[in-house]
């Protein structure tokens, strides 16, 4: 009987703690700026997962964009519209709250230089540049890094802006 209630007790307090988040420090910027630019969907479901699990204030906006770059690898025409449109509301959503946010504005202009046109996602892409290049320097370092990284293949943001 004292083992039976014991044994009842370890199973409660393990069911309690398996359901916490984990928390904030389990979110790697760096790494989430990795599987953004390699573009392999097991890395993005993955970070997807991790971020999905994670509670912290950023939470959409890595999330949005997780997802908008998860839809230009779906193979079916209506899963990436669905995927897109999901990720945009999530990602605008981030930036309503937050519009001063140069790390979201990076996010939403990584994705609007590659999105197909027929989505008339492209809109922002001048006044984000122009808005990374100003916050730049206050950026962290890791996403000063990521945006460094970045220019080097994009059309809008070149390294000599830094």
């Amino acid at each position: 009987m004292k083992y039976k209630l014991i044994f009842a007790i370890l199973c409660m307090a393990s069911g309690f703690f398996a359901r916490a988040k984990p928390p904030l420090q389990n979110f790697d910027r760096g790494a989430f700026y990795a599987v953004m630019a390699s573009g392999k969907m097991e890395e993005i479901n993955n970070e997807l997962l991790m971020v999905r699990a994670t509670d912290f204030n950023d939470k959409e906006a890595y999330e949005g964009a997780l997802l908008m770059r998860k839809a230009g690898l779906l193979k079916k025409p209506e899963e990436k519209l669905k995927a897109f449109k999901s990720g945009r509301i999530k990602l605008e959503t981030a930036l309503l709250d937050n519009n001063d946010n140069g790390e979201y504005r990076f996010l939403r202009l990584t994705i609007q230089e590659h999105a197909p046109r027929i989505v008339k996602y492209y809109k922002e892409q001048d006044k984000d540049r122009e808005y990374i290049k100003q916050v730049f320097k206050n950026l962290s370092p890791v996403v000063q890094k990521a945006i460094l990284d970045y220019s080097k293949t994009s059309k809008l943001l070149h390294a000599e802006d830094f």
